[in-house]
């Protein structure tokens, strides 16, 4: 019985588990740095995220999403398809769930032929929280039809991890999927 077989749906995080978006995160951040400290808003040493919630919290987060959605959807048009998108389409309920606009996201699945494979698209901007609360990865599984302890999430990083065990969805790193794959 292989991993996909005991879940009635699979969902998958875009950007570094089924395609690599080609953005360069350093520059998105610093101007997204220089539009908030032009309105005098502190950025220290904020990640990208961290910026985004303030900008959320000084009124701010159209400008700072409309930018970084659009270096994403740039990065989405030159993106590379990795590894684990071979294994699209596959049987059953697919969905993804990204920390990337919605745009972009659908930009990338369709530069690479994966948009028919995908059932059901959560971006950051989908729904009102993102990654790593358990929000969009619910709500895919909802419009999926799968309660979530019959869905896997399938993703490259800590912050895919702690969105499943906050959704109580079981997760499948991408290496370990990879190295199952090959067993």
């Amino acid at each position: 019985m292989s991993v996909t077989d005991e879940y009635d749906a699979v969902v998958y995080d875009l950007d570094g588990t089924l395609v690599d978006l080609d953005v360069d995160w350093g520059e998105v951040r610093r101007r997204v740095a220089a539009v908030l400290e032009a309105r005098g808003i502190e950025t220290g040493g904020s990640t990208l995220w961290e910026l985004l919630d303030r900008a959320k919290e000084a009124e701010q987060y159209p400008t700072v999403e409309r930018r970084i959605a659009a270096f994403e959807r740039e990065g989405a048009r030159t993106s590379s398809k990795l590894a684990l998108a071979d294994e699209l389409p596959r049987d059953g309920p697919t969905g993804v769930v990204s920390l990337n606009a919605e745009s972009a996201c659908r930009i990338a699945l369709e530069v690479h032929g994966l948009d028919s494979a995908v059932d059901v698209l959560i971006g950051r901007d989908t729904v009102e929280e993102s990654k790593p609360h358990p929000q969009p990865l619910r709500a895919a599984l909802s419009a999926l039809e799968v309660p979530p302890e019959r869905g896997l999430f399938v993703g490259d990083s800590e912050s895919d991890a702690e969105t499943a065990r906050r959704a109580g969805v079981d997760f499948q790193s991408v290496s370990d999927r990879l190295d199952r794959r090959r067993a």
